[in-house]
């Protein structure tokens, strides 16, 4: 599966690379992430919302397409409730999408493509307890992210996107654990409309 990501990645650089004519527009970004964690044959943990921060950069490749790859920071995780107790599951990653984008009218985007994410750390939260528990989690975790944005002709823009984890987070060989998230933000795109 690893070897998949970097081929995609490395076909959409290619892409830009060789475009005759490139247009380049670098940005930042952030925003809200609704998310949990999936565990397989047990359900799913509740969403809990954190947050995203980062940096883009939109490569046109022709009118109607373009290659956006970005480097963010993001909070993920979930919660849930046993008997009474309260659990926070807190992961925080480094993560690299490449998206494709198909953009379809005045500013309005379709995108999609492979993440990498690189865990930075994480923690379980009971009740007011907090424990280093990074050596239960694999250090990077391969999505794919789904999404919409607009951006105006001032370089301002919304996005909203789902990623969808295809990859076992979990160190620990017992149940598969996939990340899931919901991504809602703000992004600023430089020099836009030059």
């Amino acid at each position: 599966m690893k070897h998949s990501f970097v081929i995609v990645a490395l076909l959409f650089i290619g892409l830009a690379v060789n475009a005759q004519k490139t247009d380049v527009h670098f940005g930042v970004k952030a925003g809200v992430n609704i998310a949990n964690v999936k565990v397989e044959d047990a359900g799913s943990y509740d969403s809990k919302a954190s947050f995203y921060v980062g940096g883009l950069a939109h490569i046109h490749l022709t009118q109607h397409f373009a290659l956006q790859p970005e480097l963010m920071y993001s909070g993920q995780g979930g919660k849930t409730t046993i008997a009474g107790t309260d659990y926070k599951l807190k992961l925080n990653y480094i993560n690299v999408p490449v998206l494709a984008q198909y953009m379809v009218g005045n500013g309005f985007r379709l995108q999609t493509g492979p993440q990498i994410g690189f865990l930075t750390t994480a923690k379980t939260k009971v009740n007011d307890d907090e424990t280093d528990v990074k050596d239960s989690f694999k250090g990077t975790d391969f999505s794919w992210a789904f999404g919409a944005s607009y951006v105006s002709t001032a370089g301002f823009g919304v996005d909203a996107r789902y990623n969808l984890g295809l990859s076992d987070i979990s160190e620990n060989g017992g149940s598969k654990v996939k990340n899931r998230v919901v991504q809602l933000g703000l992004f600023y795109q430089f020099m836009h409309g030059k």
